[in-house]
């Protein structure tokens, strides 16, 4: 049930499409390629377990880990509140 000027299933269709964004975005940000031995920030060996688990892989854990903790989100907000459209 939708409400006020929108159709029947609107709500859902903006998740769906803020899921398949999100996917979207996620794989391409995959690593694809040849995976490197040495990490390219600190320059430590990638375990070779790393490198075949994830083909591609530039960096080790830790340097991922941290680059991935400041990568931001900067897709449509489709969540706004009804206040926020008011204003």
């Amino acid at each position: 049930m939708a409400g006020g000027w929108t159709r029947d299933g609107a709500v859902q269709d903006q998740i769906d499409d803020t899921v398949s964004d999100a996917v979207s975005a996620a794989r391409a940000r995959m690593p694809s390629g040849e995976s490197e031995r040495w990490c390219l920030e600190c320059g430590e060996e990638i375990p070779e377990k790393r490198r075949t688990a994830l083909p591609g892989v530039k960096r080790c854990v830790e340097c991922q880990s941290g680059q991935d903790a400041s990568a931001r989100s900067s897709g449509f907000n489709r969540r706004g509140s009804k206040d926020s459209q008011l204003r």
